[in-house]
């Protein structure tokens, strides 16, 4: 998880906390982050799927990118806001409802990917839109957005604040117990609460496969919140270390691993991400080549191995056949915790991609067994709200 730099790192507002609860801190995304505490990343893990885990996420970039010119026409500024944002990536942001949060992708013109992001529709100012990026990406994808907005939208960027994803079978009682509101918000929605006398944004989303909550807070009450959820007795603080295995398991990429700028979300298995009246219009970056590559001429594709033993299979490890031809390589691996299994997701050609197939890792020269497997290696448990709810 850690990687190396001369660089100063940044801190988080959570940064003592961090410290003073024994978090072994590394270097990620440019910030001083825990990669775990005393529990370890095995007993952070499997709390966090039986009760509710406690992640400072305050690396990654939240942000708002609104009109500068507002009609007073809701509809009407909501769609020259997707207007502005729809050519960067391949979601239908046009049709989102007040509140309502879509995952996509920022495309290059060779339909390569430049970052995944969360955009969302305010349900409370007309006009604005709620972005969240990733943290290694989010300068460049802050100047691309802000150059393709000119002077019709501004971005104004919130990653000097905190953000804390609440996560697990419990968070939605523990959270609700401060927020009462949340229990409206279903999978992939968000609303602001007031706490403290102060604005909380909350999103029912995250990076773990459990249902749970992202809250993006001034960094002035960062502290305060997270010591008011950690002493609910059903919380504990969880490290950089057991969400990898989290998100592993879930069977969620992670950029600059299992995308990049040369792959396709067509590639990455992906394709609930480009919606169809994005593909009708074929309007999106890269649209001719992700077309083609939807009616089958796809080279290869993102595929969850589970592997024999304990062995743990890391990132670039080939993916070989019988014969020891190289077919692929593994982008992300590691232990699935869950499943007392070691897991991996990489890149296979279609013809060895189906659920079932041998596929065997070289690790230090040494032959791993895996078997292809339908992903999510774990099942998801998002609160998905229905018509009646």
């Amino acid at each position: 998880m850690a990687d190396s730099s001369a660089e100063t790192l940044k801190t988080t507002p959570l940064y003592e906390r961090h410290v003073a609860a024994g978090g072994r801190m590394v270097p990620f995304g440019g910030y001083s982050l825990p990669v775990q505490y005393a529990p370890g990343i095995m007993a952070e893990h499997k709390w966090t799927r039986e009760h509710a885990g406690l992640f400072d996420v305050s690396h990654m970039g939240p942000s708002f990118l609104e009109l500068s010119t507002r009609t007073g026409d809701a509809e009407a500024d909501h769609a020259a806001i997707a207007a502005i944002i729809e050519p960067l990536i391949c979601g239908d942001i046009a049709s989102l409802k007040p509140g309502q949060i879509r995952y996509t992708l920022l495309l290059n013109a060779e339909g390569g990917t430049m970052d995944d992001l969360m955009v969302a529709r305010s349900p409370r100012y007309p006009g604005s839109l709620y972005i969240v990026v990733n943290a290694g990406t989010k300068e460049a994808d802050f100047a691309h957005i802000a150059k393709a907005a000119g002077d019709r939208a501004k971005v104004t960027r919130a990653d000097d604040e905190a953000l804390l994803a609440l996560q697990g079978p419990e968070a939605i009682d523990v959270l609700s117990a401060l927020l009462p509101g949340v229990v409206e918000l279903g999978f992939m929605q968000y609303g602001p609460f007031d706490w403290e006398g102060r604005t909380l944004i909350v999103s029912r989303s995250g990076y773990t496969g459990e249902d749970g909550f992202e809250i993006l807070a001034p960094a002035s009450l960062a502290s305060a919140l997270w010591d008011k959820l950690l002493a609910d007795e059903r919380v504990k603080p969880i490290g950089l270390g057991a969400r990898d295995s989290l998100r592993l398991e879930a069977g969620l990429p992670l950029y600059g691993h299992d995308l990049n700028e040369t792959i396709s979300p067509t590639e990455a298995a992906l394709n609930f991400a480009i919606s169809k009246r994005r593909r009708e219009a074929a309007d999106f970056p890269g649209a001719a080549r992700i077309l083609k590559e939807f009616a089958g001429e796809l080279t290869r594709v993102r595929v969850g191995i589970r592997f024999e033993g304990r062995l743990p299979v890391r990132e670039g490890a080939e993916l070989v056949d019988e014969s020891g031809c190289v077919m692929g390589q593994v982008t992300s691996g590691g232990f699935a915790p869950s499943l007392d299994a070691p897991i991996a997701m990489g890149y296979l050609p279609p013809s060895d991609a189906y659920e079932g197939a041998p596929v065997i890792a070289m690790v230090r020269g040494k032959p791993v067994s895996g078997t292809v497997v339908a992903m999510p290696f774990v099942p998801h448990r998002y609160f998905r709200k229905t018509k009646s709810s």
